[in-house]
């Protein structure tokens, strides 16, 4: 099976678990739409491309430590695009969760999906208990205080931005748990894979920032021109566009750098290299220049 098929499956057999007729129908829907269509998926391609070159030896474990990361994913994206938040009214193309369904709802979905993404992992670690309690603990450092997605949507409501910390909360943080998360699904240390996710991470932020100024609502799925409307930081306003495609390129470099040492390092970092080179559209980075 292809690692998007094994994605969306594993995905789909997690969700029905507790979509059962006792579950309220609407919240079914609700946290189906906010996981399904697929988006790109990368983060848990990227946590099962470190555990394979980590030599991947527990499937389900790793499988569902790379969907607990895509659940924690949606769910911050439910809560982001809530009129508290960035009131976005598209998210993937289609309406946001809290426009489809409420704002009830969509506080809901974005809880039952965190809630699920750890039931995933424990269910999956009961045979590799060693495993569990490290990928447990990584995967909440993601979500969590001092520098996981809340602690990184929290500060957006300080009067003044700790940039660096937004953007490794915000952004890095689930990066850097779906490779620390892939090593230790397959057995391996995490903490040498730490700088891997966050350069990856510091990327992504990068692009995104350049896509919410330069690309259209229409290619994203989502409104563009957040950052400005929101008097939020964005690396196309401070270092302007060709300085932000230049750092894009330095931190793709970083990252491809940063493999640690192993049996799948090679096919590992031309798989970064490529995903690194898919964040920004070539015709907009040619443009630019």
């Amino acid at each position: 099976m292809d690692v998007m098929g094994r994605i969306e499956r594993a995905l789909t057999s997690n969700l029905k678990r507790g979509s059962g007729t006792a579950c309220p129908p609407k919240l079914v829907a609700a946290v189906n739409h906010a996981v399904f269509p697929r988006g790109a998926r990368i983060r848990p391609r990227l946590c099962l491309a470190v555990a394979a070159a980590c030599g991947e030896d527990a499937p389900k474990l790793t499988e569902a430590a790379a969907v607990a990361i895509e659940f924690l994913h949606c769910a911050s994206l439910v809560h982001d695009d809530l009129p508290c938040f960035d009131n976005a009214d598209m998210r993937r193309g289609k309406p946001s969760v809290h426009r489809a369904f409420g704002e009830p709802l969509a506080v809901l979905a974005g809880d039952a999906l965190i809630v699920t993404a750890f039931e995933t992992v424990a269910l999956a670690g009961a045979p590799w208990p060693q495993r569990l309690a490290p990928l447990t603990l990584i995967i909440a450092r993601s979500v969590g205080m001092p520098f996981g997605i809340a602690a990184g949507q929290a500060w957006e409501c300080e009067p003044k931005i700790d940039l660096s910390a937004y953007q490794r909360s915000k952004t890095g943080a689930l990066f850097a748990a779906a490779t620390m998360a892939g090593a230790a699904s397959a057995g391996q240390a995490p903490e040498p894979w730490r700088n891997l996710g966050d350069r990856l991470g510091e990327a992504f932020q990068v692009a995104d920032d350049i896509l919410d100024v330069a690309a259209k609502a229409e290619d994203l799925g989502k409104p563009t021109g957040q950052d400005a409307a929101l008097d939020r930081p964005n690396a196309v306003n401070q270092l302007g566009l060709d300085g932000a495609l230049a750092r894009l390129r330095l931190l793709a470099k970083q990252a491809v750098d940063a493999v640690p040492d192993c049996r799948g390092a090679v096919e590992l970092r031309a798989h970064i290299l490529s995903e690194t080179q898919r964040l920004v559209p070539k015709q907009l980075a040619q443009s630019a220049a």
